[in-house]
């Protein structure tokens, strides 16, 4: 298995940040058939594969904002207002994704991006493994 850590600047904003060119380059070094596997080492961030760009990463946060709002019910309250929610995110958003590669060539659907989603405004550095298994 071979993997490698890339760091993701999410800001100081609740961001659906989409890190599809990085897989598609690491992919693409591996030049072969496999399986991509992108995992946030996050108790607070998650993995989607999702379609950016035409409204629905804007939808995404404003359903996880009313499933996990930010206000005062959460019991993990140390940090900004709500930051409990966030490590409630990863039950419904996984902190991983796994996508066939063909060729170094991610098999993604047409419309299909790789994003990390990140509700803690508390952090706005993350990382993000990048582990690839060859057939």
């Amino acid at each position: 298995m071979r993997s490698e850590i890339i760091s993701v600047d999410t800001g100081s904003r609740e961001t659906v940040h989409d890190i599809t060119a990085q897989c598609a380059e690491f992919a693409a070094a591996q030049g072969e058939d496999g399986l991509l596997h992108v995992f946030v080492p996050h108790a607070t961030a998650g993995v989607v594969l999702v379609e950016l760009g035409a409204g629905s990463d804007d939808d995404l946060l404003a359903a996880l904002r009313d499933l996990l709002p930010a206000d005062d019910r959460w019991r993990h309250a140390h940090g900004s207002r709500g930051h409990g929610r966030s490590h409630v995110m990863p039950a419904l958003i996984p902190p991983y994704a796994t996508v066939p590669v063909i060729q170094g060539r991610l098999a993604l659907g047409t419309w299909q991006s790789i994003a990390l989603v990140d509700l803690n405004v508390d952090n706005p550095q993350r990382q993000v493994r990048l582990s690839f298994l060859s057939n």
